[in-house]
């Protein structure tokens, strides 16, 4: 037992990868050999950017002890900028650039709120997330933009690889992974965002410039939102306003059910991408098992909820533990 915990508590996202193993195995089994199919994976490997991205964002986030609410609003917003400035003869690049600096200002004044006046995050990002939605159907005027037909659609949406097994967007999104996993893990900035969300007082007593680095946290995370939504609006063709609604709390699920704790200074990307997966293959394996697709949000809420109840027994069984020895 002491052997687990001590693995647990270094690599927290074990617990996850070990319920994502079993539940494709599950799948698999009711879905007759249809859920690990070629073509079934390229689907579902084809979706997980989207979500993938904003998961990773908010894992960040939440590593440095703060929420973004608004994620799944950004999520439209950034790709809606982009799509009204193509519809206007924008260059893809600019148009491009405009709507990840809108996505940044975001989460700009979402850290500058919060930070500035004390406010909890969860307060703040729920504001803004009514706030960027409205703006979202504001500029829209109340009608999707067409999309010019001469964007470069193959950088995200193209199928790619072996079999044509992955889309360009899975591409990226391992690439910002592997970019984020290295920040947080190999980094001085990965060192101090641990630190702020573990806990601030001491992080701020040791020099930490502790605002900096969760003004830095918010930004990253709204513009891979952004990032995430513009990928969406490409692999779809239209700038919906509605989409993303509900994200941000299926991410911030991710999050925690990929190790992730609510208190900040523990989590790792990979735990939040786990996260992200586990939702993508619940929903993917209930329709294939033939399973009525209302049971999705009930299963994302039972992860959630057994989640923090195994971490925090996990780290009360530590503490334990440690007494013990």
């Amino acid at each position: 037992m002491k052997r687990l915990v001590k693995i647990y508590l270094e690599k927290p996202e074990l617990a996850g990868l070990v319920l994502l193993a079993l539940l494709m195995i599950v799948f698999q089994i009711q879905s007759d050999g249809v859920f690990l199919n070629f073509a079934n994976l390229r689907g579902m490997l084809g979706l997980l950017p989207e979500m993938g991205l904003v998961a990773i964002g908010v894992t960040l986030l939440m590593i440095c002890g703060e929420f973004d609410l608004s994620v799944g609003s950004v999520f439209a917003l950034m790709p809606m900028v982009m799509a009204v400035l193509l519809e206007g003869g924008t260059p893809f690049a600019l148009a491009f650039v405009t709507g990840l600096a809108a996505a940044a200002a975001v989460g700009f004044v979402n850290g500058l709120v919060t930070i500035r006046f004390s406010i909890p995050s969860f307060i703040t990002t729920l504001g803004m997330l009514f706030i960027a939605r409205s703006l979202t159907v504001v500029i829209s005027g109340g009608f999707p933009p067409l999309l010019p037909t001469n964007l470069p659609n193959w950088l995200f949406t193209v199928f790619v690889g072996p079999g044509d097994l992955f889309r360009m967007s899975f591409v990226w999104f391992v690439g910002i992974a592997v970019l984020m996993t290295i920040l947080l893990s190999q980094t001085n900035f990965g060192n101090w965002v641990r630190a702020t969300g573990g806990f601030l007082p001491a992080a701020s007593s040791m020099g930490i410039p502790t605002a900096r680095v969760k003004m830095a946290c918010f930004m990253i995370c709204s513009m891979l939102a952004g990032f995430a939504g513009m990928i969406q609006v490409l692999r779809l063709g239209t700038p919906l306003p509605s989409i993303g609604e509900g994200m941000e709390l299926q991410a911030v699920a991710a999050a925690v059910i990929g190790g992730t704790a609510l208190t900040g200074g523990i989590g790792t990307i990979l735990g939040g991408i786990i996260g992200a997966t586990l939702i993508r293959v619940i929903d993917n394996g209930l329709v294939l098992s033939q399973v009525d697709a209302n049971w999705f949000k009930f299963a994302i809420g039972f992860l959630t909820i057994f989640a923090v109840v195994a971490n925090a027994w996990l780290r009360r069984r530590a503490r334990f533990i440690k007494v013990e020895t």
